[in-house]
């Protein structure tokens, strides 16, 4: 009988003890629980605290007070480069660290120069800055500051090919340093001034080149240089053919066969048609930044 006893006794012990071991289990399995959604509670909330912020840092921009003057579209984005009546246009995305976008100017400067003094196009350029981003560094966002600081006071085209002329190594951050920037204005005759230097240095169109990067991210295009002509991908093929001076050339005629060109000062387009670059595409110019 007492045997009996003593296994019941062990045997609701055992039972008790099961149990409680079962229900610290589940207490575990809940606290286990509660951590996880306190720190995916915390995620969602730094996501959606990102998403704020980055609406807020494109929200900011205001294209009457943010913009240098004279860009156009919409929201002012674009820095526009010719005639404003020439029958083409061409849409150039292109990044002050991309060198793919080097190779491209450096092989179609002169043709494009020359269509724009004949009237035959016009130019609307998008600054990007995503090299920053992929690389590290500030030297697309310092260079694209300096642009908007050239366009404000008209003289983006020629500071454009300066920089592109003088434009470092991509993994080389040297437009980090905003001096270097400014050194370069004294090759663009009536640049170089302490409001040019107080722009770069400040920093002045900053807000507008966040915009102008929000904008291209929105865009569809992945990469640079991203050239369209009249809205149509002309780099690195268009309707089948390799882009060349020759060719571009002939897609331009071609498209404003029958229309009248813009007409372009004398002295602007002798500037244009001198143009220092040679007029050969290089071989290695091909797909661009991605």
């Amino acid at each position: 009988m007492s045997n009996k006893n003593d296994g019941g006794k062990r045997s609701a012990r055992e039972r008790m003890q099961a149990e409680r071991a079962k229900q610290e289990a589940a207490a575990r399995k809940r606290r286990q629980l509660t951590v996880i959604l306190a720190a995916l509670v915390v995620i969602a909330a730094a996501v959606v605290i990102g998403i704020v912020v980055q609406n807020g840092r494109s929200s900011s921009y205001n294209a009457a007070a943010d913009a240098p003057a004279g860009t156009v579209g919409n929201t002012r984005l674009l820095i526009p480069v010719g005639g404003t009546t020439a029958p083409s246009t061409v849409t150039i995305y292109e990044d002050p660290r991309c060198p793919a976008c080097e190779q491209f100017e450096t092989g179609m400067k002169s043709t494009i120069n020359q269509l724009l003094a004949q009237g035959k196009i016009q130019i609307q350029y998008h600054i990007a800055s995503f090299i920053d981003r992929h690389d590290g560094g500030k030297g697309s966002k310092n260079a694209a500051n300096a642009l908007a600081c050239a366009q404000n006071v008209g003289l983006f085209h020629n500071y454009h090919d300066v920089l592109y002329a003088n434009q470092p190594d991509e993994t080389n951050d040297a437009w980090a340093d905003k001096t270097i920037l400014i050194s370069l204005a004294k090759q663009v005759p009536g640049l170089d001034s302490p409001a040019f230097e107080s722009c770069v240095n400040n920093n002045t169109y900053g807000s507008w080149v966040t915009a102008v990067q929000s904008d291209f991210d929105k865009s569809g295009y992945n990469s640079t240089p991203t050239v369209l002509l009249n809205g149509t991908s002309a780099y690195s093929t268009y309707n089948g053919e390799d882009i060349s001076p020759a060719n571009f050339t002939k897609w331009v005629d071609t498209a404003n066969k029958g229309k009248p060109l813009a007409s372009i000062p004398s002295a602007s387009a002798q500037a244009l048609a001198s143009p220092t670059a040679h007029n050969n595409l290089p071989a290695s110019a091909g797909a661009g930044h991605s």
